[in-house]
């Protein structure tokens, strides 16, 4: 029997899809390569010979630190428009009341 035109499409696009099995010799897909990199030197110092892993995120900062910083911030502008963006920032927070009185003292 033989292969009409779409059969013969059909299997070409399966081909396409498929890719080659094998990769020339001593080659590694892009993900593995890109990994085995990224992995090295990460052991180096480590006594015990395991190699750690990086968190794949930072560990979260303490909202409460954050805040303050801020308020430190805008104190040190001094500025009317530092203390309202803290403000409508942190409008639940209590600097926000200092920052409100900080805005009182200005606008005299």
């Amino acid at each position: 029997m033989k292969p009409g035109p779409f059969s013969v499409g059909l299997i070409g696009v399966l081909a396409v899809f498929a890719g080659p099995d094998r990769l020339p010799i001593g080659e590694q897909p892009a993900m593995i390569g890109k990994a085995n990199a990224d992995d090295g030197g990460k052991d180096k110092g480590n006594e015990s010979g395991k190699a750690g892993r990086a968190p794949s995120m930072p560990m979260a900062r303490d909202p409460a630190a954050t805040v303050t910083r801020e308020y430190e911030t805008a104190r040190q502008k001094g500025t009317r428009e530092a203390f309202e963006l803290f403000i409508a920032r942190h409008g639940d927070d209590p600097l926000a009341e200092q920052a409100r009185d900080e805005l009182k003292r200005l606008s005299r």
